[in-house]
């Protein structure tokens, strides 16, 4: 089995690609198959959170792509900026992992959290898509590690990387 333990300088070209959830990508010790079906394992360092686009290094050399597979999301739009800060502070008084985007919110699809944000006057659509949420508020890339949901779970990947 291939086994990957380090991070590839972002600039590296990869030769396959790990399509993971967002879940999935929140932890280091995993058993997993790439794109073209060889399995592999990671042994990361403790904390690490792959993002879609990181690299990673394999025992044998060989570059593999972190690509964020598309889940069942959903959508909160809307022009109102006020509107738009009130949901993410429901969401994230919720501990919610979110992802920010200009206009809208992306979050796991739930459809309570989605009768929440309708509640506040938010239209709210189902969507599948790749799921990059924010990563805390404390530290460069991670949080204080307590969630269960990966939000705020650690340092992205690139922040292992040397010469970081």
């Amino acid at each position: 089995m291939l086994l990957f333990e380090s991070v590839a300088a972002p600039d590296s070209v990869a030769g396959d690609r790990l399509v993971l959830a967002f879940e999935t990508r929140c932890k280091s010790r995993l058993r997993a198959r790439l794109a073209s079906g060889e399995e592999c394992g990671l042994f990361l360092p403790r904390g690490t959170v792959m993002r879609g686009g990181d690299k990673l290094l394999a025992s044998d050399g060989r570059i593999v792509e972190v690509v964020a597979a598309p889940e069942a999301l959903m959508e909160a739009a809307c022009d109102d900026p006020l509107l738009i800060a009130k949901a993410a502070y429901h969401l994230g008084n919720r501990h919610v992992a979110v992802q920010i985007l200009p206009g809208r919110l992306l979050f796991l699809r739930d459809h309570v959290l989605g009768e929440m944000l309708r509640g506040l006057g938010l239209p709210v659509a189902e969507v599948d898509g790749p799921f990059e949420p924010e990563s805390g508020a404390y530290g460069a890339h991670g949080g204080h590690g307590h969630s269960a949901d990966g939000e705020g779970r650690g340092p992205r990947i690139h922040d292992h990387f040397v010469g970081r």
